[in-house]
């Protein structure tokens, strides 16, 4: 699950999940929905990203900003985020489709992921994180 709050110029991005795997997908979904009015990619090019590091909030922010890059710089709508984390590492496979105006639509311009406020925690649900996304 993933909602988005309002914040100050920019705009913050809330997600839970049972498990890390499901967070950063969650998060990515969320970023996503900023993006394009529609972020369902069905049939495409399944492409993969790895990020490392010891923290895992930095992992979260690592991962989806080259996310975001590939949005930009491949002009491809991402979705179907599978995610594998830890030890150190977050990997994730995500299926690719190419950027359509018309299916998609236009949403939100995202220009960074901060590490300002980021945050990734453990709860008795499971986990949860706060991001702050550059518009």
């Amino acid at each position: 699950m993933y909602e988005t709050f309002e914040h100050t110029a920019d705009v913050g991005l809330r997600v839970s999940a049972p498990s890390l795997d499901e967070l950063f997908a969650a998060a990515a979904r969320g970023l996503f929905s900023l993006l394009v009015s529609d972020p369902i990619v069905g049939n495409g090019e399944t492409m993969s990203f790895e990020v490392s590091g010891d923290n895992l909030t930095f992992l979260l922010v690592d991962i989806l900003s080259e996310l975001l890059f590939t949005f930009e710089s491949e002009e491809v709508v991402l979705g179907d985020f599978v995610f594998k984390v830890g030890d150190g590492r977050a990997s994730a496979t995500a299926t690719a489709r190419a950027l359509d105006p018309k299916l998609h639509g236009p949403a939100r311009e995202v220009k960074a992921i901060t590490y300002h406020a980021a945050a990734v925690r453990h709860t008795e649900e499971g986990w949860d994180a706060e991001l702050i996304l550059d518009v």
